[in-house]
Order: structure tokens, then C-alpha cells, then sequence
């Protein structure tokens, strides 16, 4: 390629970037004036109106992979139009995200994968700290973990909605990448090694084939692991990219998860009910009755209306010795006629009948 080819071809780039900023900020003051309508609205009728509506991004970056010819990816086109709808809502209403810390855990990378950088994330020491802080209104929204898929559901989470009011507002995955870091030079001087417990679970294989006789220490979660590595010369840490430079460690091995695919999911907790993104899931709460069969008689009314059953998990409750809550994803949305139906037969069957919410599927 000659030289002039190169200079018109980063000529080109140039125009195209002046127009992408035209139009950023023309998207920007479309979000401007659509606050200044939901705020005179929100005067009228004397609410107060939700400025972020998981249900209408859900749609609009659905509607856009759908329209995309490439050669950008559909997940690079969901990463990038979440950005800018990030920044957009940022200027119509700032968005405080509580999530289980401290900064540099997977749970804060979901967070930003979800709602983009453009918010403001604020760290809690545990998962009823999250609750907590949006129930108070400290918080717009909380993410926690819910589940992981090497090791399981995260209990906690589960108890927490027993009995709290909030609402699952949405999901969203990430793939877990677990690398070895350490302040180090000399890895062969690396005496013992911090992560959180469900880490050292995920990367049990690797590490027993790999240090055998290094002393492994459970801490509260990968970031703290990272910052003990980052003050000890003898001490590594199994921790994600994020933790690794925050604390300035060097990778020693990367992805050293002992399965590729390993996955956690979070969820969005919040006191706004979502409407309808034509690609939901729906969780419930629910408690048999004790007589026989009343499982399957729960059951039955999702198999009747042809609704697919995601997960189900069983938690002891915590008024009645060895009884039992189930915990159960179904497809759809609360609104949608098959699940209604569904959901008006399984109530009357149910001894606690809970809907945790309706949100938009998550996507990697």
C-alpha cells in the first residue's frame, strides 16, 4: 500500500469520526430532552418515573445486533451501544450501583458490563450490605452473584430474597478468567497463595497438577487476595484482569480455571418492576404445600401452557423445620398470556407464591 493510499484511507477515518461525534451528541441531546419529558411527567401524575428501563436497552441493543452486517461483532456492537446509552444516561439521571466489593471483583466488571461506565459503582462488604443499600435509596440498584457454573448457586443470595422486597431487575453473565499474579520475580519463591474460596474450587484441578505443597488461604474475595499478593514477596493470588492492575501484580499463568466455559451470573436488584423485551425470564419464589405430589402439581401448570423451566432450587425456609422454598427460572415474561395463566394455577396450589421479577435475558 502507498503512501497516499494510506493518508486517504486515514482521511476517511478522520470524516467518519467527526460524524460519529455529531451524532453522539445528537443522541445525547435526544436523552436530554426525553429527561426533561419524563420529569415534567413524573410533576403530573405526582410518581416518580424510572429513568433507566432495562426493558427498552434490552430492546434497542437487540434491535441493533439484529440490523449488524459486520465486520464489528454482535457482542462488540452490545458493548458499544451500551457505552453510549451509558453516557446518555448519565445526563438525564446519574446511576449509583451498589455491588458486592471491594473495586476490582468480578462482580464490579458485571456491574460495568451491564450498566457501563458512565455510572457510579459503590463497593459493600457483603451481599445483605447490597440489599440494604438500595432498600435505603442509598443505591439506584445492587448486583450480587446468584450463581456459578462450576460450583453452583450462591446460597446467600438466594436466602436474601426470602424476605426482601426488592425485585430482580435483570441478569448478566460473565465469562470467569482466573490468572495467577504475584509481586514476584521469582515464582519458585512463592510460598502460599490467597483467593476466595469459590476461586480455589474453580481452579482445584490446576492448582493440584501445578503447586501441589503451596499453602492455599481463603480471603473474602479475589481483590483482597490481590492486594495481600501486592504487599508480600512470598504470596501470590488467584484473582481476575481488573485486581491484577489495580495492585500492579505480573500474570504468571493465565486462565487457569479448571473448565473454559466457567460462567457466574449476577443479578440486578431494584424496586422497578420491567416491562415486557419480547426475550425475558421470569423467578420465582415458591413453597409446597405438605401433602403428597405437591411438587409435581407445582410443576405441571409450566409444562400445560408450554413454558420451559430454566432452574429450580431448593432452600430450607427458615420458619418450619425441614421445610423447603423453591427457587425457579421460567421462560417469559409475567406478562405474557401463557405465563399468566400459569402462574394464576400454580398460586392456588403454592403455600408461598413469590414473583421476584421479570427482566431481560442476559447475553455473553
Amino acid at each position: 500500500m502507498t503512501d497516499d493510499a494510506l493518508q486517504k484511507l486515514r482521511e476517511r477515518i478522520d470524516a467518519i469520526d467527526e460524524q460519529l461525534l455529531e451524532l453522539f451528541n445528537q443522541r445525547a441531546g435526544c436523552a436530554v430532552d426525553v429527561a426533561a419529558v419524563k420529569r415534567k411527567l413524573s410533576e403530573a401524575v405526582d410518581e416518580n418515573i424510572d429513568f433507566f428501563r432495562p426493558d427498552r436497552e434490552a430492546q434497542v441493543i437487540n434491535r441493533l445486533k439484529s440490523l449488524n452486517r459486520g465486520p464489528l461483532s454482535d457482542d462488540e456492537v452490545g458493548r458499544l451501544i451500551r457505552e453510549v446509552m451509558s453516557a446518555c444516561l448519565a445526563l438525564e439521571q446519574p446511576l449509583k450501583i451498589a455491588y458486592l466489593g471491594p473495586e476490582g471483583t468480578f462482580t464490579q466488571s458485571a456491574a460495568l458490563k451491564h450498566f457501563g461506565h458512565s455510572v457510579s459503582t459503590i463497593p459493600m462488604s457483603s451481599i445483605p450490605d447490597v440489599f440494604n443499600s438500595v432498600e435505603s435509596g442509598h443505591a439506584d440498584y445492587g448486583l450480587v452473584p446468584v450463581e456459578n457454573s462450576t460450583e453452583g448457586v450462591i446460597s446467600h443470595t438466594l436466602d436474601m430474597f426470602i424476605d426482601s422486597n426488592l425485585k430482580v431487575c435483570g441478569e448478566v453473565e460473565i465469562r470467569v478468567h482466573h490468572h495467577l499474579a504475584t509481586r514476584s520475580q521469582d515464582i519458585s519463591a512463592i510460598r502460599h497463595v490467597y483467593s476466595h474460596q469459590q476461586s480455589f474450587a474453580q481452579c482445584r484441578r490446576w492448582l493440584d497438577q501445578n503447586f501441589p505443597d503451596i499453602e492455599r488461604i481463603p480471603v473474602s474475595s479475589n481483590a483482597e487476595a490481590a492486594r495481600l499478593a501486592s504487599i508480600e514477596s512470598d504470596a501470590a493470588a488467584i484473582c481476575g484482569l481488573p485486581a491484577v492492575e489495580i495492585f500492579g501484580l505480573k500474570i504468571c499463568y493465565q486462565n487457569i480455571e479448571d473448565l473454559s466455559d466457567n460462567t457466574t451470573r449476577f443479578v440486578i436488584i431494584g424496586n422497578q418492576e420491567v416491562g415486557p423485551s419480547g426475550n425475558d425470564k421470569t423467578s420465582l419464589l415458591i413453597s409446597t404445600k405438605n401433602i403428597p405430589g405437591a411438587l409435581l402439581g407445582l410443576l405441571q401448570p409450566l409444562a400445560d401452557h408450554g413454558i420451559s423451566m430454566n432452574k429450580i432450587e431448593s432452600r430450607p425456609a427458615q420458619a418450619s423445620k425441614w421445610a423447603y422454598v423453591f427457587f425457579i427460572d421460567i421462560d417469559g415474561h409475567q406478562l405474557d398470556a401463557n405465563v399468566v395463566e400459569a402462574l394464576n394455577e400454580l398460586k392456588q396450589q403454592a403455600a408461598l407464591f413469590k414473583i421476584l421479577g421479570s427482566y431481560p435475558k442476559a447475553s455473553l
